[in-house]
């Protein structure tokens, strides 16, 4: 199994980015799937989880910037973010295969190589 995230890149501080995760070898549409980052010398922490029914968790400092969706058509998930800050800086991973919604790393199986994110100000 693999997940293959893109999307990242350099943009300005309020600008927008879409990042896309597709994964191979297998279908995630009964498991929660999410995205995480991690910036330099910090832990990987959750940015926005969502379970296989769409409801949804935001770590609050995206609320209303970042919206996560997914296309189980096409085994996709997408992270929209908008309104990017410089703080949100980071590598952006790609997880999946939880059986329920969690915002805890450890909850996912699967991971994607990460894509980076570089907001400047």
């Amino acid at each position: 199994v693999q997940l293959q995230a893109s999307g990242g890149g350099l943009v300005q501080a309020g600008g927008s980015l879409r990042l896309s995760c597709a994964p191979s070898g297998r279908t995630f549409s009964s498991y929660a799937m999410g995205w995480f980052r991690q910036a330099p010398g910090k832990e990987r922490e959750f940015v926005a989880v969502m379970n296989w029914n769409r409801r949804i968790y935001y770590r609050d400092s995206v609320k209303g910037r970042f919206t996560i969706s997914r296309d189980n058509a096409k085994n996709t998930l997408y992270l929209q973010m908008n309104s990017l800050k410089p703080e949100d800086t980071a590598v952006y991973y790609c997880a999946a295969g939880a059986n329920y919604l969690t915002t805890d790393v450890d909850g996912y199986a699967y991971w994607g190589q990460g894509t980076l994110v570089t907001v400047s100000s």
